[in-house]
């Protein structure tokens, strides 16, 4: 089956395409086009002839039209959770929750396209000033480019796409290689749905060449880029005078404080550290517990990892399916023994079931150590036992990160501490790093990214103020 480009509204033959395989049993799923220069500036014109269209269109249209979306995604929720499991290894279960936040998502980009407005500015608080009436108005940037990771491959291009499309934008989609298809899918319902031919476009190919066209054409005004911190910070030194949201990396933290109910926290935990293989930005990655319930958390926290079913995508009952590559397991498997060999003990896990690895629980793990300090994207959590929370403050913010953390505490003033030192772009007290829901404000500091998602955030990255300033 091949799978085109979509470009200007139509599928476009390409001069290359490559097989894309499954993850879990390496059958062959499509043959999929892979972008030359060329197709890319291609894509690039169509979205620039269509961007005064969408910039005029009403924002009841772009509304109507993203609720349409919602409306087509919805009555085809099974083909959506299918191509997910096919094309990520993405288990079900898992599957149709990602498929109702990206609906929900769709939903607040309708919604945020009906109030995206400015303020009136009080000029006359300035000497000179008097006599002026004066006020902000948002406009679309124009061409948005949007490059987007295998991991959530719906949820996150909604974040992408639902706002530029709220905001009047025209939008280039460059889908990560391995799950190019939910995308693809996602152009036919948005031409179902309504959207101008040209207002989205998808280029399907390698990052080298898809992405650095993208950067280097001074038509595309915006750059949206979820990925690692080595390709975001490339992206950034060339893009120039582009605004650029990015979402990088993370090692997730978890604080557990003294005098909590841990059977209350082990089941929140397991799911934060192994949901999607681990392979979640905001995995929880390491656990720093106090040492009066380090013990007992150790022993719940590993017996319930252990219970995990492992298993085909397609299975309803599979919690862990392969992670998305052989070449992922491999590494994994070599930073656990890197571990291992360094003093870290393995508590669970730690072997393989073809591409799937097993979920893997770490003690007495060196901050060092790849599994801590680097980002796993891998079914892998590493507890280590604290004195004291501030302690734990300390290990959490020495890091190259600050996506999220997490804390759990029965002290007020230990959340508020926490809430303020902890060098993250959001602290969840009383729950795991891996909290979101899609309407909050989501980015990061240091090698986390900057910028904000968020569909009212994600659309001010997307827009330009003007001033407009009447004199009596």
């Amino acid at each position: 089956m091949k799978k085109q480009l979509f470009i200007n509204g139509e599928w476009v033959e390409a001069k290359e395409y490559r097989p894309l395989y499954s993850p879990y049993n390496n059958e062959l799923l499509a043959e999929i086009a892979y972008a030359d220069g060329t197709e890319v500036d291609s894509a690039i014109t169509a979205a620039e002839n269509a961007r005064p269209l969408m910039a005029k269109m009403p924002a009841h249209e772009r509304a109507s039209i993203l609720e349409r979306l919602v409306e087509l995604m919805t009555k085809n929720e099974e083909e959506c959770v299918r191509l997910l499991a096919l094309e990520a290894a993405k288990p079900w279960t898992t599957a149709k929750a990602e498929v109702a936040r990206t609906i929900m998502t769709y939903k607040f980009a309708a919604e945020e396209a009906r109030r995206i407005h400015g303020e009136t500015i009080p000029m006359d608080a300035a000497p000179g000033g008097e006599g002026r009436i004066s006020f902000t108005i948002r406009q679309p940037i124009g061409v948005v480019a949007a490059i987007t990771p295998f991991n959530f491959p719906m949820n996150l291009v909604a974040h992408k796409v639902g706002p530029a499309i709220a905001a009047g934008n025209t939008i280039v989609l460059k889908p990560a290689s391995q799950t190019p298809l939910t995308s693809l899918y996602l152009a036919e319902l948005l031409q179902e749905a309504g959207l101008p031919n040209g207002a989205l476009n998808v280029v399907t190919g390698s990052g080298s060449v898809v992405g650095d066209r993208l950067i280097q054409d001074d038509r595309v005004k915006a750059i949206t880029f979820t990925g690692s911190p080595a390709v975001g910070i490339g992206l950034r030194s060339k893009a120039g005078l582009k605004k650029v949201t990015l979402e990088l990396g993370s090692n997730s933290a978890l604080i557990v404080d003294k005098g909590v109910d841990v059977d209350s926290i082990i089941p929140r935990a397991v799911t934060g550290a192994f949901s999607f293989a681990g392979q979640v930005c905001i995995s929880l990655q390491r656990a720093y517990v106090h040492e009066e319930l380090y013990d007992e958390f150790v022993e719940k926290f590993v017996a319930k990892a252990r219970s995990l079913k492992l298993g085909s995508p397609l299975d309803p009952e599979t919690e862990v399916s392969a992670l998305i590559s052989p070449k992922d397991v491999d590494r994994t498997l070599q930073w656990i023994e890197e571990a291992r060999q360094s003093g870290a003990i393995v508590a669970a896990g730690g072997g393989r079931e073809g591409n799937i690895v097993e979920p893997t629980v770490l003690l007495n793990v060196d901050p060092k150590e790849k599994v801590s300090c680097q980002e796993v994207f891998a079914p892998i959590v590493l507890i280590n036992k604290i004195t004291s929370v501030d302690e734990a403050i300390h290990y959490v913010n020495d890091s190259r990160y600050g996506l999220q953390a997490g804390i759990y505490t029965n002290n007020v003033f230990t959340a508020l501490k926490a809430a303020e030192e902890l060098e993250v772009g959001g602290v969840m007290v009383n729950d795991i790093p891996t909290f979101r829901v899609d309407h909050m404000p989501y980015g990061g500091v240091k090698e986390s990214g900057i910028g904000r998602e968020g569909l009212k955030y994600a659309i001010e990255e997307m827009t330009e103020m003007k001033l407009v300033s009447f004199k009596k």
